[in-house]
């Protein structure tokens, strides 16, 4: 990994006002990207953002920087992540602009780049954008300056991509599915999705206000779409998270569906229509289930550092097409360059349909081991990590795991967290185990 100043696993994302989510910050970075991605030919940048009420703020800044440099902007308006690098193909921009901070609360935000491919940039770009932020700003002549314009069609555009991920033979007819948008960007797009392919559609997380996005509902918190699918006796729920790269699922009786079982019920459906290419990349947090489970069945499987870009790049390196993080990050190369909620869902969905079968049994033939994360804040400048102690520890559970379980530490790559994780066959004999671990962690 380089030693890059701004950008981390997934762009640049911060607390709104701080540094380096500010507008004069966010103004010289439009610019720095601008003289760096300006070398292409097109000059046109599309940049789409989530429903954060500081989205305005920033697209702003972002523009009046494209514009110095002389690159024009192209706005989509609120517009989930995949379907800005979706649209950067297909208008041939130089590049694509995403102003999200995912699933994090409405008082952060972020920006994140796709390159003209639809795929995220080469850090030798993002270094190169880090390089140009140390010059002075400067200014095109008036003639060469870049236009703003809005793309108008974009959502019904985005729309007919992922309706296209479906067959064309199948339908949702007599499906009844609720959908919980987390007030964010696929708030005007799922439903509609769903609807013509003819399923019956509740939703809600559709209002968004700026400042209500993944507020106790998407795809990390499942609770309220749990609670709806089983009192309107639907047969499937969806969640998306703010941005609508990540999609977690619930079945008809109200239990969760994560991104692991939704990558299995996804690739053991790739083997049966033999469209499987080579094997399946999960990442250090997939559930061991998931890969006993696909050994079952024969298919290859490779774990990925946590962060969909690593996931990604395990992807090119060994020309595989499907993966996914338990987060509900999945990657289907054969469809789309990005993690896309939407694409993703209707995957299980054809599954269900082709089938005639429940998501619930749709998921029987893998059983997940229970698996306990605890989050501890850390602040200073000290690597807990790093401590004797919580070595010492952490090699003491691996010992009482005996080889059927795992251990796993990391520190978060957006927030000042060590997640410490700890799977197992029985269940209070790992969620002790986890405690003991995050104890010394505190303490270190």
């Amino acid at each position: 990994m380089s030693n890059r100043k701004y950008f981390g696993t997934d762009g640049i994302r911060g607390k709104v006002g701080e540094m380096p989510i500010t507008p004069d910050f966010v103004l010289k970075l439009g610019w720095a990207a601008g003289k760096v991605l300006a070398r292409h030919g097109s000059k046109k940048i599309i940049i789409g953002k989530d429903t954060r009420i500081s989205g305005y703020m920033l697209e702003s800044a972002l523009e009046a920087g494209l514009s110095a440099a002389g690159l024009s902007a192209s706005f989509t308006g609120p517009m989930p992540t995949p379907a800005v690098a979706y649209l950067t193909r297909t208008f041939r921009a130089e590049a694509g602009i995403v102003i999200s901070a995912s699933h994090n609360p409405f008082e952060d935000n972020g920006i994140k780049f796709f390159s003209s491919e639809g795929t995220k940039l080469p850090d030798e770009v993002e270094e190169a954008i880090e390089l140009e932020m140390e010059k002075p700003l400067t200014c095109v002549d008036s003639a060469a300056l870049g236009r703003a314009s809005r793309i108008v069609d974009a959502a019904g555009r985005y729309i007919e991509f992922c309706k296209g991920t479906f067959p064309s033979e199948l339908s949702l007819n007599g499906l009844k599915i609720v959908v919980d948008c987390a007030n964010g960007a696929t708030y005007h797009i799922a439903p509609n999705v769903l609807r013509e392919l003819g399923a019956t559609v509740i939703s809600f997380g559709i209002q968004p206000d700026g400042v209500n996005i993944n507020k106790e509902c998407g795809a990390t918190d499942v609770r309220a779409l749990q609670k709806r699918v089983v009192e309107e006796q639907a047969d499937v729920g969806l969640a998306f998270d703010g941005d609508g790269d990540r999609v977690i699922m619930v079945d008809h009786l109200g239990n969760k569906v994560d991104g692991d079982q939704i990558l299995y019920i996804i690739a053991r459906e790739g083997l049966r229509q033999g469209q499987l290419r080579g094997g399946v990349v999960g990442t250090l947090m997939s559930n061991m289930g998931l890969e006993l489970a696909l050994k079952q069945l024969g298919i290859p499987f490779a774990r990925a550092k946590v962060g969909d870009r690593y996931v990604l790049e395990k992807l090119q390196e060994k020309n595989w097409r499907l993966g996914a993080e338990n987060s509900g990050h999945v990657i289907l190369l054969d469809k789309t360059t990005t993690g896309d909620g939407i694409v993703a869902g209707l995957q299980v969905l054809t599954a269900m349909a082709r089938n005639h079968m429940t998501l619930h049994d749709l998921c029987s033939g893998m059983k997940l081991l229970p698996q306990i994360l605890v989050n501890v804040r850390f602040s200073g400048s000290g690597d807990p990590l790093e401590s004797a102690e919580v070595k010492a520890v952490t090699a003491e559970v691996e010992q009482a795991l005996a080889g059927r379980g795992r251990v796993l530490l990391r520190k978060s790559g957006t927030e000042p967290l060590i997640r410490v994780m700890v799977e197992g066959e029985d269940e209070t004999q790992v969620t002790a185990l986890a405690h003991r671990i995050a104890d010394a962690v505190k303490a270190a």
